[in-house]
């Protein structure tokens, strides 16, 4: 593969660090861009050479410009047999594109061929000169941090960063609770006032460097291994959202009888948002800072037996469809990070085979049935988007590497 010039690469660096720059500044919409030691050591195996052309799709297309829509999921689909070998992708041209989360809408991307392998670069021609992000000075009404592409399509993970909670042990007991309202009215919702009392009566304070903003969270839920039977932790209920106006104080007042009564008072907090309806009871826990994931889908890196444990959303709900989310029995410390692919497999039906004159039960084998991405993780749990599925997703189904 050719070597772009020194200059061409500066050029192209020195634009997409401004970029880079930007999104950074960007506060609350900041993406996290990390590539880890592990998809650049891959991506540097086959820079060399890049991947052979078998790997590629049929249609694989000889030049692309990236649009707006796009995803890192499906420009490697477009590419790639195997969508999740995308650090590969990225390996094929790794001076022109030192980092597949900043590839941009309006980039040509060029799929050359030469001795049955195959290299994406974002050159033409075999010039030698790399494309040049031109950036030029205009108004604009949207933050540079939205034109990056991401993995999938944001919106359909967007309200999981926040919404699932897997916790240890009695953490929602020890949280500060909802003790009342202002409304007499056993339910609440957005824009109305509640008030919040601490275990300690001095957890809900407005010093400056307190955290004002807080998660609202009912019934946590253990979530058990289906293979072990082990619970893996506390799946909360998340309600909704709270803003705090005051914290929690003492109220000295006299009691008539020459002395006093020292009664507490609780913490007074606005509702936000709701996804259920608020009541007294709920429990606060602190809003997770705000951000917004990118993930390079990738294999993971050893192998992974998984169960489903369980539907997020719903109790009631058997089966998950394309684009729902379900949790799985591994988590960090089984290796899983965010990114990573996983097979969807069917469990395998046990029937009895009515062509055997003894009527003995069968146990059919379990079939390909999608795949997931992994996008958040605790210690012993994940949850996964479902990319793609055939059937209905069931608790006990298996999760296992990209096959």
């Amino acid at each position: 593969m050719a070597v772009p010039s020194k200059a061409s690469v500066s050029r192209v660096a020195a634009a997409l660090a401004l970029i880079a720059g930007s999104v950074l500044a960007s506060g609350a919409h900041a993406q996290q861009h990390s590539v880890t030691p592990k998809q650049r050591a891959t991506a540097q195996q086959v820079a060399s050479r890049g991947v052979p052309v078998a790997d590629l799709t049929a249609n694989a297309p000889d030049t692309y410009v990236v649009k707006r829509g796009d995803t890192l999921w499906s420009i490697s689909g477009l590419y790639l047999a195997k969508p999740w070998r995308w650090p590969e992708l990225w390996g094929m041209n790794m001076e022109a594109i030192r980092n597949p989360h900043l590839i941009y809408p309006g980039q040509t991307l060029y799929l050359e061929k030469s001795d049955g392998y195959a290299r994406l670069s974002t050159r033409g021609g075999g010039n030698g000169e790399s494309d040049v992000v031109r950036v030029t000075p205009r108004s604009r009404l949207d933050s540079v941090a939205g034109t990056a592409l991401p993995t999938v399509q944001q919106h359909l993970i967007e309200p999981f960063l926040v919404e699932p909670e897997v916790l240890p042990g009695n953490t929602l007991e020890l949280a500060p609770r909802i003790v009342a309202a202002t409304e007499t009215r056993t339910i609440q919702g957005a824009g109305d006032r509640i008030y919040a009392r601490s275990i300690s009566g001095q957890g809900l304070l407005t010093d400056p460097g307190e955290d004002r903003n807080f998660r609202i969270f009912r019934n946590a839920i253990p979530m058990k291994d289906p293979e072990t039977g082990k619970i893996l932790g506390y799946e909360a209920q998340y309600v909704g959202r709270a803003e705090m106006v005051r914290g929690e104080t003492v109220e000295v007042t006299p009691n008539g009888k020459g002395g006093s009564n020292t009664d507490p008072v609780p913490a007074t907090l606005d509702i936000a948002s709701v996804k259920e309806e608020v009541r007294v009871g709920d429990r606060l826990l602190p809003l997770a800072p705000r951000s917004f994931m990118n993930y390079v889908p990738r294999a993971p890196y050893d192998d992974v037996d998984a169960r489903v444990v369980s539907i997020y959303g719903s109790s009631s709900v058997t089966n998950a469809g394309q684009n729902q989310v379900v949790a799985i029995n591994r988590g960090v410390n089984d290796g899983l990070e965010p990114g990573m692919i996983l097979t969807v497999l069917t469990k395998g039906d046990r029937i009895r085979d009515k062509t055997d004159s003894s009527r003995s039960m069968i146990k059919l084998p379990s079939e390909a049935n999608g795949m997931a991405m992994v996008f958040r993780t605790f210690d012993n749990v994940s949850y996964a988007l479902l990319l793609q599925v055939r059937y209905g997703v069931a608790v006990g189904d298996r999760m296992v590497n990209p096959q």
